[in-house]
């Protein structure tokens, strides 16, 4: 509830007398310790923060000194009772904030003072331990009220008595209480708009005839059927959340709504037009029995085709992922013109066909990763189908092929997510054509595409050819780099990002012929060294976690261009030797180079794993012992060696003592005696 500070930020901030920050008319005395409101502020004061103090009690005179206040807040506070007299000087009070306090305690009283607000528009009584008929008192005389919240409060049922004489409420937050029932509360409400009861215990919504309501948040309760009542006005209805529930039917959604974001994600839910054994249930209807007191209606709803007197032609964006849909019944995405993202992840379909009957004109983002799917069909004619489609997300299915030309009529997608199936590119070494393979080439707009755990192995020909990726991700692919890398040639110019996680690659790859990479990684490859080829690299990105590397080139930041290009670098999961750190301290004195993981990154030093950052002194003294050994070990290697020699050479020279000095006389031309 706080409003007008971004457009006051940038005056001068001043303490007040009482310890409180002061800019223009906005006084904050935030966790301040104060038990009571101090006295000493400006009196022109318009805007006072007092949350995270110690108040208990708002008394009569608290306020009698601040005539101009309209925003007040006393959030996390231990406010009990505000006397009926506190907002007699502040009729011009227009947001009142009192989350997490104890108003549950005096709230008869506080609801006499709350009614001395003329001029309210925003209440927020979120976490005071109220219950329904507490809301009742404190809320039933504000009429004024525009935004009311009672988040985290004890409501467990709700009736007509609620929300008498709230009028003008137009958004309602009753998120994370207790409810399990409904009964009329809203029917006065004739201005609501917003309206949420999510993270409560509602079992089912039967018989919604909130024609003004816009947005409806039921998320997270234990909702097992939505029936709207079948009239024929006009619904507001813009946004409606039914996700996390445990919805086993479609929704059964108003005949004329301005529905545009339909959330059913995480149910139970299914269609039963066709069942994966082959049986149906198309024909089978379920009666519901609406008793209403003393009148009794009953409900026929067919399970699978209610959505048929549904108008669902201005939805946008349907969530469908985590539920159990094996398939869709027929001419449902028909009835959807203006679809523009459709999440249909995790959930069970085996098969999903497209046609020009279904074209999805508008769709711009398909989800159907994390399903079983073996098949996906495409009816190609003369006209379009996905013309506009630009996320495309098949992963983790079981697909093996795509079906041939589907990127010709998609002329505008750029990003694709094949990870996780059992498919090939095409074209397939010794192959002109295959059937069972992916066919990218020529799909100029396609700039992101993701083949981890497809069982790649030593792809030929040029399977990139015509396209421009920039981000390219073949994690997980073991027999990948089995051939040369002549298939990546079509890349050099484009390709921005590459990810080779867990590919069994070598030191001796080299990908230096990708000039244009700024991000790669590497992780997960066991590599004796570190690549020499990566300096010749732009790199702003280098992830090197769990490739078994024990040290890094002490010059690393001084390479270039490498050194001076690298941004960031992730090192940790590695077996580094403590006592050869060299190069971890010259990465810290690089300038503009972060190591985003440095608090995982360890060394060993025998079987313990230590910070490089922090080793305690006896680890240090240990590691200095260990280079002055090595040094001793090497002179006692060294002296043996030397004192060998040196006799050898003395045995030698006496052996040939008297031939040396016969030949120094004959070559000189002096006689000596003997």
């Amino acid at each position: 509830l706080a409003v007008g500070w971004g457009s006051r930020m940038d005056a001068a901030w001043a303490s007040s007398p009482g310890g409180c920050e002061l800019v223009q008319s906005i006084m904050d005395c935030t966790g301040r310790w104060l038990s009571s409101i101090p006295g000493n502020l400006r009196g022109d004061t318009e805007e006072l923060f007092l949350d995270d103090n110690t108040i208990q009690v708002l008394g009569n005179a608290s306020l009698l000194l601040y005539p101009q206040l309209w925003h007040l807040s006393l959030t996390r506070n231990r406010l009990e009772l505000i006397e009926p007299g506190a907002f007699l000087s502040s009729q011009g009070l227009e947001v009142l904030s009192l989350t997490d306090n104890l108003l549950f305690t005096n709230y008869s009283l506080t609801a006499a003072a709350l009614s001395a607000l003329p001029a309210l528009r925003m209440l927020d009584l979120t976490g005071n331990q109220l219950r329904e008929d507490m809301v009742s008192v404190l809320v039933s005389n504000i009429s004024s009220l525009e935004s009311l919240s009672l988040a985290r409060n004890i409501i467990m049922r709700l009736d007509s008595s609620t929300f008498t004489n709230l009028t003008e409420l137009l958004e309602l937050n009753l998120e994370k209480n207790y409810i399990f029932e409904i009964d009329n509360a809203f029917e006065g409400l004739q201005r609501l708009q917003r309206l949420n009861l999510a993270y409560n215990y509602l079992p089912c919504l039967v018989g919604f005839d909130l024609t003004q309501l816009r947005v409806l948040n039921l998320s997270n309760n234990v909702i097992e059927w939505f029936l709207t009542m079948e009239i024929d006005d006009l619904f507001e209805l813009e946004v409606l959340d039914l996700s996390h529930n445990r919805l086993l039917f479609f929704p059964v959604l108003p005949r004329q709504s301005k529905l545009h974001s339909l959330l059913l994600q995480d149910n139970r839910m299914s269609f039963y037009q066709r069942l994966p054994n082959g049986t149906s249930l198309a024909n089978v209807t379920m009666q519901f029995l609406i008793i209403d007191g003393n009148s009794t209606n009953i409900t026929t709803v067919r399970l699978w085709d209610e959505l048929c007197h549904s108008n669902l032609s201005s939805l946008r964006l349907l969530d469908m992922s985590q539920n159990e849909v094996w398939g869709l019944p027929d001419d449902f995405l028909a009835q959807m013109p203006s679809l523009t993202h459709l999440k249909l992840n995790q959930n069970c379909l085996e098969a999903f066909h497209l046609s020009e009957e279904d074209p999805l004109a508008m769709l711009t983002e398909l989800d159907l990763s994390h399903n079983q799917l073996m098949e996906l069909g495409v009816k190609v004619g003369t006209g379009d189908i996905l013309p506009r489609l630009q996320l495309f997300n098949l992963s983790s299915n079981r697909l093996q092929a795509l079906p041939p030309g589907i990127f010709t009529h998609t002329r505008k997608i750029t990003t694709l997510d094949l990870s996780y199936n059992r498919v090939d590119l095409c074209p397939q070494p010794g192959e002109a054509q295959s059937l069972s393979c992916v066919d990218i080439r020529g799909v100029e707009t396609l700039s992101h595409l993701s083949l981890a755990g497809c069982g790649l192995q030593g792809m030929g020909g040029r399977p990139f050819q015509g396209t421009s990726l920039m981000h390219l991700d073949l994690s997980d692919n073991r027999q990948l780099l089995s051939r040369d890398l002549g298939w990546l040639q079509d890349l050099v110019l484009t390709l921005q990002v590459l990810s080779l996680r867990n590919t069994s690659l070598s030191s001796t790859t080299d990908f230096s012929a990708l000039s244009s990479l700024v991000r790669l990684d590497l992780s997960g490859n066991c590599l004796a060294a570190f690549p020499a080829w990566l300096g010749a690299l732009r790199l702003r990105s280098l992830d090197l976690r769990d490739t078994c590397l024990p040290a890094l080139p002490r010059d690393l930041p001084h390479q270039a261009p490498l050194g001076r290009s690298l941004r960031e670098l992730y090192l940790s999961q590695n077996p580094y030797n403590c006592c050869t750190l060299g190069w971890w301290d010259a990465l810290q004195q690089a300038q503009g180079l972060h190591v985003p993981d440095r608090q995982e990154v360890t060394c060993r030093h025998g079987p313990r794993a230590l910070s490089p950052g922090a080793l305690p002194q006896p680890v240090l003294q240990s590691c200095q012992w260990q280079t002055a050994n090595m040094e001793l070990l090497y002179l006692v290697l060294a002296l043996p060696t030397c004192l060998t020699l040196l006799v050898a050479f003395v045995v030698v020279f006496l052996m040939l003592k008297e031939k040396l000095l016969k030949m120094v006389k004959n070559r000189c031309g002096v006689s000596s005696p003997y």
